[in-house]
This record gives C-alpha cells, sequence and structure tokens, in this order.
C-alpha cells in the first residue's frame, strides 16, 4: 500500500504581545512542556523549543497533513490560555500577532537545535529584532518593516 514520506524541518518564532519580557524562568520549562503536548497532539514532532521572556523559538518535523498557520494559532491560542489560567504573570498575557517560519533540510538540524538551546547566550550579544530581521534577510523574505512586530 502506496503512503506518504515527507522531510519538513521548520523553525517558528513569535513573540509576546508588545515585545514584553513576561516569560520568566520560574515557569518557562513548564510552558515549554505544555506547548510541546499542544504540538504532538497535532501529530508534529517537537525537535527543540526554547522560550526567552519575550520571545519563543520552535523547531519542529512538520507533516504535509499539517496547516502551519492552524498549528501556531492553536499553539498561540491555547498557551495564552494556560499562562492565564496559572496567573503567571500581573495582568493579562498574549502573544502578538503574526510569526516567522523558516525551512531547513536535514543537514541543518543539529546546527538549528544547538542555536535554539543557547538562545540566553545568543541574546546576551544580539536583540531579539535585530535577530529576526537577520532571519528575515538571511531566507530572502521580503518585509516591511512597519509590519514586523510591535516593538516597545
Amino acid at each position: 500500500m502506496p503512503n506518504t514520506y515527507s522531510q519538513i524541518y521548520i523553525q517558528l518564532v513569535f513573540s509576546v504581545r508588545g515585545r514584553e519580557s513576561l516569560i520568566s524562568e520560574n515557569f518557562r520549562e513548564e510552558l515549554q512542556m505544555y506547548m510541546t503536548g499542544i504540538i504532538q497532539n497535532k501529530n508534529t514532532e517537537l525537535i527543540s523549543i526554547y522560550c526567552m521572556p519575550d520571545h519563543a523559538h520552535i523547531f519542529i518535523s512538520l507533516r504535509p497533513v499539517v496547516n502551519i498557520s492552524d498549528l501556531v494559532k492553536e499553539i498561540k491560542v491555547s498557551s495564552t490560555k494556560f499562562i492565564n489560567e496559572k496567573r503567571w504573570i500581573n495582568g493579562k498575557f498574549s502573544w502578538q500577532e503574526g510569526f516567522g517560519v523558516f525551512s531547513y533540510s536535514h543537514s541543518h538540524i543539529h546546527n538549528v537545535i544547538k542555536y535554539i538551546k543557547n538562545q540566553p547566550e545568543h541574546h546576551k550579544k544580539k536583540k531579539f529584532k535585530d535577530e529576526y530581521i537577520e532571519f528575515l534577510q538571511k531566507f530572502d523574505i521580503n518585509y516591511k518593516e512597519r509590519y514586523l512586530f510591535d516593538w516597545i
């Protein structure tokens, strides 16, 4: 019986609304585990995840039947509800609209994993805005800065 075979590696990047530093180290790992569950429930393999205080990087192996926009929407909506129900922050938490999605070949997997796991060290040298614009340029994505995330 024929089957569908694929090899699609995607890095997702999205930001906290207003780029506020709301994701605390106190609950980062629990949030990442919750997001992992959402991803796995969508029959998608999580390869690496790291939530910085103001943004998230998620590296997945995507099945062709999974709609990326629907997956990101589910991650954002469910994790927003989770954070707010846990009352981890004063006020209301939410993610900004929009996201970055970047594809990689199999030969880049280890470098992307290393990059994501090294986010705290990386951001001691480079701000998220610079990192994100660098991604857009590296992947030759046409963009207008006014339509990027709301920067503080």
